[in-house]
């Protein structure tokens, strides 16, 4: 390999700057006690040979290497690419890089990738979302420092930031009731997912205190083709009597709205339709999407701080659930 192409090292710095390898390595660590004649020399040469000193050789001398994970089961999803911006940002400002890891809805993946990232990184942020709990209990004590988001996970010792779906769906309900609408349809998300089950249960509590409605669950999914797919389902529901569909979430709500367009059935005029985590695009949709905002950017930097405090030897901060907002828009209306 030729001079031209070969990268340079901290010897190259050291022989540039005439001081020995420690001397440079000092100043790379910011060692106060260096003679700032050897810094300014150092300094000099790092600029005239364009070194950048190796991760990996930092790593191995401060036991850390700035960056931390983030694995997610499917970062289309722009809930996760949301939270994945406030994290991103909040940690940048301290100087820590992040990586993704998306493990395409394979659950039997989720944890093989949460351990190979672990070990590439300081520290972990996992959605898991349908990894069984047992599993998780065990996998977060191997991983640690990790915070865990968007899943309750009783007695484990770690920080968890959420949302709290079951108040939403309630607050959704609510607000559907307040428009007239008392058959509803709940169009599920993956059956083992621990958001769906908690949108089950605001599901059970809106029934349980609105007693003059009912909630028919419908078998759906978490993407635009699950919407798209179990339109003729929801339209069966319409003819039966349902007047209001809530959906697992916003692409599955915009797969339903674009199917039942196709089928002649007007929303809102024949069926109201809400989502969940008001995603970008909600507002856009035709008609705009009634939906409960998350904050999502609020969301990542709240993992981050919880996160650096861990790395830091610091304690497992309280868990953090955010309400979410409603955002009602076009797409329902009064019966």
């Amino acid at each position: 390999m030729s001079d031209r192409n070969r990268a340079v090292t901290i010897a190259d710095v050291a022989a540039r700057a005439g001081v020995s390898q420690a001397s440079v390595s000092r100043v790379l660590n910011g060692k106060q006690s260096v003679d700032p004649a050897i810094v300014q020399a150092v300094q000099a040469a790092i600029t005239a040979l364009g070194y950048t000193p190796s991760v990996a050789a930092r790593s191995l001398v401060h036991g850390r290497n700035d960056t931390i994970a983030m694995v997610v089961p499917d970062l289309e999803n722009p809930l996760f690419q949301g939270i994945l911006r406030g994290l991103s940002r909040a940690a940048a400002a301290d100087g820590y890089r992040v990586l993704v890891a998306d493990t395409a809805e394979q659950v039997d993946e989720e944890e093989a990738t949460a351990l190979e990232a672990r070990h590439r990184c300081d520290a972990i942020v996992l959605c898991a979302p349908r990894m069984p709990e047992e599993r998780l209990q065990r996998l977060v004590a191997r991983i640690a420092p990790v915070v865990v988001v968007n899943r309750p996970l009783p007695g484990a010792q770690v920080p968890i930031v959420g949302v709290d779906y079951a108040r939403g769906i309630r607050d959704l309900v609510d607000h559907l009731h307040g428009l007239g609408h008392r058959r509803f349809a709940f169009l599920s998300g993956p059956e083992l997912s621990a958001s769906n089950a908690e949108r089950l249960r605001g599901v059970a509590d809106a029934v349980a205190a609105e007693p003059g409605i009912t909630i028919d669950v419908i078998e759906g999914g978490s993407r635009l083709d699950d919407g798209y797919e179990a339109a003729e389902y929801v339209d069966a529901a319409r003819r039966e009597g349902v007047t209001a569909v809530i959906a697992f979430n916003d692409l599955v709500a915009l797969g339903l709205m674009t199917r039942l367009r196709e089928l002649g059935v007007e929303v809102p005029g024949d069926l109201s339709i809400a989502g969940f985590d008001d995603v970008p695009m909600a507002r856009f949709a035709t008609p705009p999407l009634t939906s409960m905002s998350v904050p999502r950017g609020e969301i990542g930097a709240q993992v981050w701080t919880r996160l650096r405090t861990l790395i830091a030897g610091g304690p497992i901060e309280h868990t953090v659930l955010y309400r979410p907002r409603l955002e009602a828009r076009e797409s329902t209306s009064r019966v």
